[in-house]
């Protein structure tokens, strides 16, 4: 009976445990993302303005913000989905994968798509983050089809 209950206890602990609130990593202290567009290495930004932790799946997060290639400004929402952690205790490092959609302005705007990488040093002593990477590979995709391009980016 015992152990009835203390397995019992595990699983509860289990299934209630819940992923943290990191949404404002991806606000990134305010700082754009940089990073290329394309064959040529075109410079691009995006800035997250918005980041939320989705209610009902907490590995999940809404955000919203702005992409800038040359001179144009693009407005976008979309979605980052974890899908793996790994945890070495002074390192983390989270996988997953991203979408955003921008707001369709013509043939200039589209879809980015891809994987997304956050590395972060974990200071037991001030359980604090000390240093913190996130880097995005996918590609970009024009609504009409016409535009493809592979695309990088990460925080500063």
């Amino acid at each position: 009976m015992k152990k009835i209950i203390v397995f019992l206890i595990l699983i509860s602990n289990f299934v209630c445990a819940q992923m943290p609130d990191i949404s404002n990593v991806w606000l990134n202290n305010s700082k754009p993302y940089t990073g290329t567009i394309g064959n040529k290495g075109q410079e691009l930004k995006l800035k997250i303005n918005i980041s939320e932790q989705n209610k009902k799946n907490d590995q999940e997060y809404f955000i919203a913000g702005y992409s800038l290639v040359d001179k144009t400004y693009t407005k976008f929402e979309g979605k980052l989905t974890i899908t793996k952690y790994k945890d070495s205790g002074k390192r983390g490092v989270v996988f997953g994968d991203y979408e955003l959609a921008e707001e369709n302005k013509g043939k200039h705007s589209g879809l980015f798509k891809g994987k997304f990488t956050y590395i972060f040093k974990w200071n037991k002593k001030t359980e604090k983050i000390e240093a913190q990477n996130i880097e995005f590979t996918g590609d970009w995709k024009s609504y009409d089809a016409s535009l493809d391009f592979k695309t990088r980016f990460k925080n500063q």
